[in-house]
């Protein structure tokens, strides 16, 4: 299928503007071909031996990723895919989904990790927005798959990795091991422009199904060069280590970028439990802890963790993806000796843009000042500069940038005048140091996503006992927030907890797993603003959700 048409990107007037104001941003050739640059580039140093991944037991050197690379790469391009084809990845963090994400970029397509926790109908719709023509998946979440299949119309190929080969095969799925053993040791690099769409990232669907963010081959090494350099200060004998999937911009940076251009190694974990990410740190000499401030609360739980674990390798922690707070900085600090650096980056413009690593200066409750190479302004809604102190939308712009793929209404409300939206309501003080207040919108953030009341109540209201239904965040000490439903019910059905849990179980192949509401409370009506039907039939009003919570 292969070339892009031109309109599933924004009118280059809706693009922001890119700055390339670091040294190592203006050095990159025009072609280039990043998997070249993180893999092969290192192999040819003589730093083949090098450790690039960490799994279990399992010591994957730089070498012996590349040979993979290539033989993956190569038999994929045997099946047919070419440059600019799109292929969908589904898999927890493995280092087969490390594998397939380089291969893919080498032989000059398009990855695009979903996350594993999509249902069919969110694995469905990015397969039919990216016209994918190739999916490689994890046998454990092949569920989804299957039940998905008749609408994976432009999928010629689906790659499964594990699982029994024969059965795989007699349902006409190809066999990850059989398909790399045909591969070759070499394939030649794709060089494409440093301008050309290498990854497509999706959004958790906050306002229905999820968005694709594009991203552009030299963002594989802005990141690094940018935070990875004078956030993280990452060297080769660093070991990087997180629980968050491909799927997600943090996930993505951390685990398939940031540690392959300094040829540091990444420790890989597939499901986060408090006590595995401890045992994590300790098996593998963890330098770089990279979590969700959820996941550094859940730790905290842990009794007496900082004696029964060897943490001694940590030099650095840090998160993202929803609030810190002063509190669990002060806690983790108080039990580990270590401080958290806290950072703020969105799927749109790859990673962190925003990070007190960079001062190595915490501010407890602030997140940081800018990373190198990015300008931030907090505005009203006006676009009037605030002054210091003053709440505001924050803006920023630097060498990535919002672009979104096929949606340009979505583009327009996101970059004005070059500048990128990034969603929040924050002020700035004195020192540049940026403090999160809350959403623009509605955004429920629940251990590190990123979750549209609309799409739970679409899902709950299809219950026959559902009347009404409206969905808020809630403040959750653990997770940063819960997703509470409150709902009405029909005349004559009876309020029970059988029927909250029914109600949750009704919504499991509708939405994804971390879409699903939390807690329901039953209510006799919810606050609407007057519709077409009369008083109450109108908008439903979430503000008045949350203003009686404070009450």
């Amino acid at each position: 299928m292969g070339k892009i048409p031109a309109e599933y990107l924004p009118a280059k007037e809706l693009w922001p503007q890119r700055i390339y104001s670091l040294p190592e941003h203006k050095g990159y050739p025009q072609k280039l071909n990043s998997t070249e640059e993180l893999i092969d580039r290192h192999v040819e140093a003589g730093s083949g031996d090098r450790v690039a991944i960490l799994f279990e037991d399992q010591k994957i050197t730089y070498k012996a990723l590349q040979a993979s690379v290539n033989k993956l790469g190569s038999a994929l391009k045997g099946l047919g895919i070419e440059e600019e084809d799109r292929v969908l990845l589904r898999s927890p963090s493995i280092p087969p989904a490390l594998v397939a994400n380089f291969a893919v970029i080498k032989l000059g397509a398009i990855a695009v990790p979903t996350s594993p926790l999509f249902s069919r109908a969110e694995l469905a719709h990015v397969a039919a927005n990216t016209e994918a023509v190739a999916l490689i998946v994890a046998a454990p979440l092949l569920e989804e798959v299957e039940k998905a299949r008749a609408d994976l119309k432009t999928i010629e190929h689906i790659v499964v990795i594990g699982g029994e080969p024969a059965d795989l095969r007699a349902k006409g799925y190809i066999p990850y091991g059989e398909l790399i053993a045909k591969g070759s040791d070499a394939l030649q690099p794709v060089r494409r422009d440093r301008m050309a769409i290498s990854v497509l990232l999706y959004t958790s669907g906050t306002t229905g199904l999820p968005k694709g963010t594009v991203h552009f081959m030299e963002e594989a090494l802005i990141v690094p060069d940018g935070f990875g350099k004078h956030g993280w200060r990452v060297t080769e004998t660093d070991v990087i280590g997180g629980p968050a999937p491909l799927s997600l911009a943090a996930g993505y940076s951390t685990q398939a970028v940031i540690p392959f251009r300094f040829g540091a190694a990444v420790s890989l974990l597939p499901r986060f439990t408090p006590e595995g990410m401890f045992e994590l740190i300790q098996k593998h000499r963890v330098t770089i802890v990279s979590i969700l401030p959820t996941a550094y609360r859940k730790m905290l739980q842990v009794p007496n963790a900082e004696k029964a674990y060897d943490l001694s390798s940590i030099r650095m922690c840090t998160g993202g993806g929803e609030s810190l707070t002063a509190q669990t900085y002060h806690d983790w600090k108080d039990r580990f000796g270590q401080e958290i650096f806290e950072g703020l980056g969105t799927t749109e413009m790859m990673f962190v843009f925003i990070s007190s690593a960079v001062t190595r200066k915490v501010k407890p409750g602030a997140i940081g000042p800018a990373v190198p190479g990015y300008e931030l302004k907090v505005v009203t809604e006006d676009g009037t500069e605030c002054k210091p102190g003053e709440v505001g939308l924050l803006i920023a712009r630097g060498p990535t940038g919002t672009v979104y793929w096929r949606d340009p209404d979505k583009q327009r409300s996101a970059v004005r005048d070059g500048w990128c939206r990034a969603g929040d309501f924050v002020t700035l003080d004195e020192d540049g140091y940026v403090w999160f207040l809350s959403r623009e919108d509605d955004l429920i953030k629940s251990s590190g996503y990123r979750i549209g009341p609309e799409e739970i109540e679409e899902a709950l209201a299809k219950h026959a006992a559902v009347a009404d239904v409206g969905v808020i965040g809630v403040a959750d000490t653990v997770r940063g927030q819960n997703t509470r439903a409150y709902v009405v019910l029909k005349p004559g059905v009876t309020a029970s907890e059988a029927l909250r849990q029914e109600l949750v179980e009704f919504c499991r192949d509708k939405i994804a797993v971390y879409k699903l509401p939390r807690e329901i409370e039953f209510v006799e009506t919810l606050p609407r603003a007057p519709g077409p039907a009369g008083p109450g039939t109108g908008k439903l009003l979430r503000r008045v959700l949350r203003e009686k919570l404070k009450a």
